[in-house]
């Protein structure tokens, strides 16, 4: 297996070139020469495996074995599981069940220790005196990619890490979460702006060539092919999970699922777009958005804009933070594919078509702020998705709804968009019901503000004892560690960061 950039096609790397680089220096995303099938008797020879045995068989679909070994792939791959819980006809998938309580932990615990063993095996080839290479992790977070990240880089050895994230715009868990780990490798930088701020500059420190190539710049946002690959794993889980309720019920027919994702960056969402590629069932993936729905707005008119044309806003702030975006990152890789669909497909130079158009359009985002696909492309994604926004008032009914109800259950506002967006798209289906998948991406303790605000004055609740848990009750008096940032620039932020390396070295 070997991957290419959305933008450029032509040159093709290895999956451990792809990781280290996370961004192509075209400002491309990789992606997979082709989507792997999966094997004849997938279904039964995968339907007992733990779920880290499950994430070795499909990550070894993706990485060629004279690259990671599958006994790599095992020493490598944590253990960890993902828990569905059954909530009023629907399944909530709860991914947060890993040490920073985010769904991005089941990623970049693996992801860290990818950086290692490659760094490990390149710098045990190097001839005695040779300087060891390094990595240096730079990243962007509106809150939970930052402490996952952190937590899975600690203390790696050659790597540091640098963490973007918008000051007063992440909670307060969150960014406890990432300022108070004191390892020497791990560095915070709170910068004035909001997420879309620190994620530019993050990009524009990738693309320039001389500082990247000085420091070696690693990612750990979604655009890390990585990132994507371990996020498959998950819809299998789910598929397997919910197959084995039926059939402790006495149903043996295949579950019919939809997959129900809260969305910012796109990443998680498009995790499943690779799984129903590789022909995993389920219907048409619903994308829930908060009130920015560049996402949803693209689904309903074609038409992608930073800001939205009715209202002349761009970012606004909301009780889901995390999804307090403008720009999907990973809505880049949807975009080539849809692009090749939509192709001769006669064409010998197709893929690169495809590059040639993704690129004009990324231009054009850039440049103007927005694009209109064809009617052609809109119709090719409404094919595989289906998109609605929710708004704070909706969020916070949401939690009091699910809170009220038997059993009662406490969404984070990240999964209460899911949850109505579900209710939404269930009402509109016109081919009988489907069990609903909503994705869980978060502990709802990391989001005390809005769970507070939804539930309050509900009888008998009590934030502490219902919600928090032990490990995050002291967070908020440890001793902290961060650099401020006055201002969303770039050459600030470089500055800091060369500094910062100058003096570890």
């Amino acid at each position: 297996m070997r991957y290419f950039s959305t933008r450029g096609g032509n040159e093709e790397l290895s999956f451990e070139e792809v990781v280290l680089a996370g961004l192509a220096p075209d400002g491309g995303l990789y992606i997979p020469t082709e989507i792997p099938k999966l094997p004849e008797n997938w279904e039964d020879d995968w339907s007992e495996l733990s779920y880290q045995d499950l994430a070795i068989a499909i990550l070894s679909l993706f990485i060629s074995s004279s690259e990671l070994s599958r006994e790599d792939i095992t020493e490598l791959e944590p253990a960890h599981h993902s828990v569905g819980t059954s909530v009023r006809k629907r399944y909530i998938l709860e991914l947060f069940h890993g040490p920073t309580y985010a769904f991005k932990d089941l990623a970049l615990q693996l992801l860290g220790n990818l950086f290692e063993f490659f760094l490990r095996r390149r710098n045990m080839r190097k001839a005695p005196g040779e300087p060891a290479e390094r990595l240096t992790v730079v990243g962007a977070t509106s809150g939970d990619t930052g402490s996952a990240a952190i937590y899975g880089l600690r203390n790696k050895a050659n790597i540091s890490i640098f963490i973007l994230f918008p000051r007063g715009r992440v909670s307060e868990i969150q960014e406890a979460q990432m300022t108070t780990v004191m390892d020497e490798n791990v560095h915070n930088v709170r910068v004035a702006g909001t997420f879309d701020d620190s994620q530019d500059i993050v990009k524009t420190l990738f693309s320039d060539k001389e500082f990247n190539e000085r420091h070696s710049l690693a990612a750990v946002n979604s655009i890390n092919w990585a990132r994507i690959l371990v996020q498959i794993v998950y819809y299998f889980s789910a598929y397997f999970q919910l197959k084995q309720s039926l059939a402790s019920s006495g149903t043996s027919v295949k579950p019919d699922i939809q997959f129900v994702v809260p969305t910012g960056n796109f990443g998680d969402i498009l995790a499943g777009y690779y799984a129903k590629r590789m022909m995993l069932p389920m219907r048409k993936l619903g994308i829930a958005t908060n009130a920015n729905d560049i996402l949803t707005r693209f689904w309903k008119t074609g038409r992608y804009a930073k800001v939205d044309p009715s209202t002349g806003v761009g970012v606004r702030e909301t009780l889901s933070p995390a999804m307090d975006i403008t720009v999907s990152s990973n809505f880049e890789r949807l975009l080539w594919y849809l692009a090749y669909q939509t192709s001769a497909p006669d064409d010998p130079t197709r893929r690169i078509t495809a590059c040639k158009t993704v690129a004009g359009w990324m231009e054009r985002v850039k440049k103007e702020g927005q694009i209109v696909v064809p009617d052609e492309v809109l119709r090719a994604a409404r094919e595989d998705f289906v998109a609605e926004k929710v708004d704070d008032a909706q969020i916070t009914n949401t939690i009091l709804e699910y809170y009220e109800g038997s059993p009662s259950y406490i969404p984070d506002p990240h999964t209460a968009v899911g949850l109505h967006v579900a209710a939404s798209v269930a009402k509109a289906e016109i081919v009988g019901p489907a069990v609903q998948v909503i994705l869980a991406t978060a502990h709802p303790a990391k989001f005390s503000a809005a769970v507070n605000q939804a539930l309050g004055t509900a009888d008998g609740f009590d934030f502490d004892r219902d919600v928090l848990p032990h490990e995050f009750r002291d967070f908020l008096t440890r001793e902290r560690r961060v650099i401020d940032v006055d201002r969303p620039d770039v050459g600030l932020v470089r500055d800091t960061i060369e500094t910062v390396v100058q003096e570890r070295v």
